[in-house]
């Protein structure tokens, strides 16, 4: 079910996850590569149970705490799917939502972009800042022009936005 983000809703709503299309995509991936990894793990434990004495079987012990494991991975992924917010930008309102692209420069001069996804989707290494972060948060209902201030434990930092997509 796909919603437009509205930031006041955002700011009001409990604990949601936030997925853009690609996240959905990923993580339907990741859990349809466990499922795979469950039945193997599963024919394991039948293996490991031919062999006998299951007591003293460490074979056995390792593939029943390895499916356990699994099993709950992919519920936990499950449920974050049943539960995600579905991030869809409308474009025309310029704000900075979760979703968007932002390129900013720092006070320092240094230029860099950002894309706001939802934590489950953050990789910082990749550009990618949770819509909970310092920075993020900084950004979000901000608009192109604007210049912000992201407050950390260590410092604050000003950011003129550059561009929004």
């Amino acid at each position: 079910m796909d919603i437009l983000f509205n930031f006041t809703s955002f700011m009001n709503a409990d604990k949601s996850t936030y997925l853009t299309q690609d996240g959905i995509k990923k993580m339907r991936e990741d859990i349809s590569i466990l499922k795979t990894k469950l039945r193997e793990i599963s024919e394991r434990i039948e293996k490991a149970k031919e062999l006998g004495d299951l007591s003293e079987n460490a074979e056995y012990h390792e593939a029943k705490d390895n499916y356990a494991f699994t099993q709950g991975k992919i519920q936990e992924l499950e449920h974050l799917l049943a539960c995600a917010v579905v991030i869809t930008k409308d474009g025309k309102s310029g704000l900075i939502a979760i979703g968007s692209k932002v390129k900013v420069r720092s006070d320092r001069g240094k230029e860099s972009e950002y894309i706001i996804v939802g934590s489950n989707e953050a990789d910082p290494l990749q550009g990618k800042i949770s819509n909970e972060s310092p920075l993020a948060l900084a950004f979000l209902a901000h608009k192109k022009g604007e210049r912000v201030e992201v407050k950390t434990p260590t410092a604050t930092t000003g950011y003129l936005i550059l561009d929004v997509n």
